[in-house]
């Protein structure tokens, strides 16, 4: 496995887990918790988004 390979595999990881917490967060809102589980869903959310814009830019780069 290269390095490279194994960059991928860890950025993916992290783009499925922040969404998963940011979909944990908007559960708890719903739930009736306060706002602040809002605004951690949405910065998760952010992240993950931030992770997969990287992710896919890595590849066309090394393409």
């Amino acid at each position: 496995m290269t390095l490279l390979t194994a960059h991928k595999i860890l950025i993916t990881t992290a783009v499925v887990f922040f969404f998963g917490f940011a979909l944990w967060e908007a559960r708890n809102y719903f739930a009736g918790e306060s706002l602040w589980a809002l605004l951690r869903s949405l910065i998760y959310f952010l992240v993950s988004v931030g992770f997969g814009v990287y992710l896919r830019s890595l590849r066309r780069w090394l393409k």
